[in-house]
């Protein structure tokens, strides 16, 4: 418990003080004049290939946050202080059967790209009060509370850690992370 509450208070002031630094740096102007997204910041609309599908191309953005997401998910799943809440998708991947994680993957990817102010993709997936009640969510285990919370954005600032993400992104992220929590901790 001690440990827990120990890595979640370093990731919390971690994106505090990150969050406090982005301001500073989230009014620069693209060419254009106009003000750069937190998704122009990812890579923005520029086409890459895509590693996903080979022979596709992928907005530069939306390839880095689906990167990101794909680690999370992969830092939660060994994570033991929040990993039971997944034991459905957990179940289904160590049977071979990736079906599901490519779903979460997908929806959370969408979620992000439109949170950070892509405009080529919706979101089209639960409302994350309903994404996280096990009563209109038969994929969660059970409800969050503000430690299991904060050990998911421990997980996250892994996940963009193992993706190159600077600071001051990652706290730009934790903004909108740090929004949604009425929403997901419901005990």
């Amino acid at each position: 418990m001690k440990k827990h509450i120990t890595r979640a208070a370093v990731a919390i002031a971690a994106i505090a003080f990150t969050c406090s630094m982005s301001f500073m740096t989230s009014c620069k102007k693209k060419d254009s004049g106009t003000t750069m997204t937190l998704y122009d910041s990812l890579g923005g609309t520029t086409m890459v290939d895509d590693p996903y599908n080979p022979g596709q191309k992928v907005e530069a953005g939306r390839l880095g946050i689906h990167k990101v997401v794909d680690s999370t998910i992969l830092v939660i799943a060994g994570d033991t202080a929040i990993n039971s809440y997944f034991t459905v998708l957990l179940a289904e991947v160590t049977s071979g059967n990736t079906s599901g994680f490519t779903a979460l993957s997908k929806n959370l990817t969408d979620f992000f790209c439109v949170a950070t102010g892509a405009k080529n993709f919706t979101y089209g997936g639960k409302s994350m009060t309903a994404a996280h009640d096990p009563a209109q969510n038969s994929r969660m285990s059970a409800k969050a509370d503000n430690g299991d919370f904060d050990a998911f954005v421990t997980d996250l600032v892994a996940g963009a850690h193992k993706n190159g993400l600077s600071d001051v992104l990652i706290g730009r992220i934790g903004t909108i992370v740090g929004t949604l929590r009425t929403q997901v901790v419901q005990r």
